[in-house]
């Protein structure tokens, strides 16, 4: 019965350590964006809706809906969220057992995932 009071201890901790709360506040304040953006609709004045949602199931983007909350299929500012460079490093992550030279910068060390990392985020 101990484990309570030792889990309120450390929940109550966010709220007196004044570095851990700034840290937790700006986590949340960080969610309470990104669940905003997600419900503000983009501009439609290039392609129509149903034309996007075409596109979209004939590329399989339903998965991509799914993780990112529904914000792509009714199309969102934020509606891509973080699922481009999370499909870019699982890809580059599979092409460095497959590709030889991306297995050599890799092997490089520091400076060789740096490259890797760079590659992925443009």
């Amino acid at each position: 019965m101990k484990r309570i009071p030792d889990m309120l201890e450390k929940f109550l901790n966010i709220f007196r350590i004044p570095d851990l709360r700034k840290r937790v506040l700006f986590t949340l304040g960080i969610l309470a964006v990104y669940r905003l953006g997600s419900h503000i609709p983009r501009r439609r004045e290039r392609a129509p809706v149903g034309a996007a949602l075409q596109l979209a199931e004939r590329i399989g983007a339903g998965l991509m809906d799914l993780f990112g909350g529904g914000s792509l299929r009714r199309m969102t500012v934020f509606a891509l969220g973080i699922m481009p460079y999370i499909t870019a490093s699982i890809i580059f992550q599979l092409l460095t057992v497959v590709y030889e030279p991306l297995a050599r910068i890799q092997k490089e060390g520091e400076l060789g995932r740096r490259k890797i990392t760079q590659w992925t985020a443009t």
